[in-house]
C-alpha cells in the first residue's frame, strides 16, 4: 500500500524528491493531491509503506545523500 510522505508545491520539487528518493533505491509514486493539472498545483509523494520510515529520513535530510 502506497503512504503519503511529503507534499510538494509544484510538479518540479516532487520530481526532485521522487529523484532523490529513487537514488536511494525507494520506490516511488507521485500524484496530484487535488484537481489541479498536471503540471500546477500540490503533489503528493508517496512510497510503499514498509519504507516510510527510511525515505522519511531522506526527506527530513531535503534529499540530500548522508
Amino acid at each position: 500500500m502506497w503512504k503519503s510522505i511529503y507534499v510538494a508545491n509544484n510538479k518540479e520539487q516532487a520530481d526532485s524528491m521522487q529523484s532523490a528518493l529513487e537514488a536511494e533505491g525507494i520506490m516511488t509514486h507521485v500524484r496530484p493531491a487535488g484537481m489541479e493539472t498536471a503540471l500546477d498545483g500540490i503533489f503528493e509523494v508517496q512510497v510503499l509503506e514498509s519504507e516510510v520510515e527510511e525515505a522519511q529520513g531522506i526527506v527530513c535530510r531535503g534529499g540530500q545523500p548522508i
